[in-house]
């Protein structure tokens, strides 16, 4: 049924991630900047500006996976400990948005969290903005290149890749629960001025 992500190209390294911060990053332009510093839904942001088409959710893959180093300090578990990741594209009409990566602690995935593995086509950001208890702990951004693991994954459908994307990755609680989500910003939405 679901595709499970696929091995991490250990050649492959993974971007420098900083904390957010108000000002624009070097080599970013404005709607760049305003992608990556939204402070709300993500998910919200995109069905709003998605005028074009109609906004879509496509599940790319889910299942048990590992976390890459930096993002296994991120969500204070040992590199051995088992994840669920799940990857997803958002869409407007039939352009790639952004590629989202969501990773959270299987040990953690009991009681009101379990709804999180039977989410489908749904976006994870309608679930985690809609619970007024959700927390976002912390946010960071990377300027991503074809050296980077997460820089394949993002851009597999692309036959034209571009030679940067940004991403952000946040850190929520959602009732107890740690989860962090890596969204990258591809060139259809990097164009797309708000």
């Amino acid at each position: 049924m679901f595709r499970r992500p696929r091995p991490n190209l250990c050649a492959l390294r993974e971007p420098h991630w900083t904390r957010l911060a108000p000002r624009r990053l070097p080599g970013s332009d404005a709607a760049t900047h305003a992608w990556l510093s939204d402070p709300g839904s993500l998910t919200r942001s995109v069905i709003a500006s998605c005028r074009r088409g109609r906004f879509s959710v496509d599940l790319v893959s889910q299942g048990p996976g590992s976390a890459l180093p930096s993002e296994a300090a991120l969500l204070a578990d040992g590199p051995a400990r088992a994840v669920l990741v799940r990857e997803v594209r958002l869409k407007c009409g039939r352009e790639v948005w952004v590629f989202a990566r969501t990773l959270i602690a299987q040990q953690s995935l009991r009681g009101p969290a379990h709804a999180l593995t039977r989410l489908g086509r749904r976006p994870l950001g309608e679930v985690l903005f809609s619970d007024p208890t959700t927390r976002r702990l912390q946010v960071e951004v990377a300027r991503i290149t074809p050296r980077h693991r997460l820089f394949a994954r993002a851009t597999a459908h692309l036959r034209k890749k571009p030679a940067v994307i940004w991403g952000r990755r946040t850190l929520f609680d959602y009732g107890g629960v740690s989860i962090l989500v890596n969204e990258l910003f591809l060139p259809a939405i990097a164009e797309l001025r708000r």
